[in-house]
């Protein structure tokens, strides 16, 4: 892990015209690299707040092929940054549902890395009475993934993820040092839970988390929570942004990461306790 480095989460409201949320996603980005941001995590989609939930549908792109997927790259490549491409729709086996592809390119503008989200968000909130099915227009995805960069070994996740804890210990086996986490909190949910997750994953995996979120009112009439941060190892929140269209930023300090886990050891103090005596699993009762 390279010393000292800035990243930068981004932070929209977007709604269901692509070009008008490409747009807005380059003016926040470049606001970002001048701001000294080597990596930039856009919010989960970032391109598309559609006004019905097929509309991504008939948006979504062939892997590798699609104006989304080519501003992704242009915009890394201009600006020399990894950019951490919020989540875009993607081919699926199903011709009715996407992949909620989460694109990392690297600072030449090359593919680096693909996630696609593994857990969906299919529940009813009680309190205003919104239901979301994901599933209905989503196929999951299958594998985890962390990738090597100039800033540390990243690991990514998609907004509902928060909530699996056991997702980022598998991140953090495979060698996790920083966690993207692109993300379109609803506002009952995230007053209620945000914060609280995005700081419990980064401190009990010891690692530096940035969330970037969709934040304010969408054109569907779905209002988001917003409060995009960078949160450090010890889940000390070092920006955020509460609402509205913007960037925070924060430096990564990679020798501070090293000494918290050697000094506060709690990776290394992990048990399986389902092999343990315990009435965990099919396990015999102790």
């Amino acid at each position: 892990m390279s010393e000292t480095r800035r990243v930068a989460a981004v932070q929209m409201a977007s709604g269901p015209q692509v070009q008008a949320n490409l747009l807005e996603a380059g003016r926040l980005i470049a606001q970002a690299a001048a701001a000294g941001a080597g990596l930039v995590v856009l919010p989960e989609n970032f391109a598309l707040m559609g006004l019905h939930e097929t509309d991504k549908v008939a948006l979504r792109e062939r892997e590798g092929a699609g104006p989304i997927q080519e501003f992704l790259s242009q915009q890394a490549a201009r600006h020399r940054i990894w950019l951490v491409g919020g989540t875009i729709p993607l081919e699926a086996a199903s011709p009715g549902k996407v992949r909620a592809a989460c694109l990392v390119f690297d600072a030449r503008g090359r593919r680096a890395a693909r996630y696609d989200k593994l857990h969906l968000f299919d529940v009813r909130v009680v309190d205003t009475g919104e239901r979301y099915t994901e599933s209905e227009t989503i196929e999951p995805g299958d594998r985890t993934v962390v990738l090597d960069t100039p800033f540390g070994r990243l690991g990514l996740a998609v907004c509902y993820d928060l909530r699996f804890p056991e997702l980022f210990r598998r991140l953090l086996d495979e060698g996790m040092e920083l966690l993207a986490v692109p993300s379109a909190f609803t506002a009952v949910t995230g007053r209620a839970h945000w914060t609280t997750l995005v700081r419990a994953r980064a401190i009990e995996n010891l690692c530096y988390t940035i969330a970037a979120a969709q934040g304010g009112y969408h054109l569907s009439g779905r209002e988001t929570h917003g409060d995009t941060m960078i949160v450090d190892p010890w889940g000390t929140i070092l920006d955020h942004l509460p609402r509205g269209s913007g960037v925070v930023c924060a430096d990564l300090d990679p020798g501070w990461l090293r000494a918290t886990r050697r000094n506060f050891p709690t990776i290394e103090h992990r048990r399986l306790y389902c092999k343990l005596p315990s009435k965990c699993g099919t396990g015999a009762e102790s």
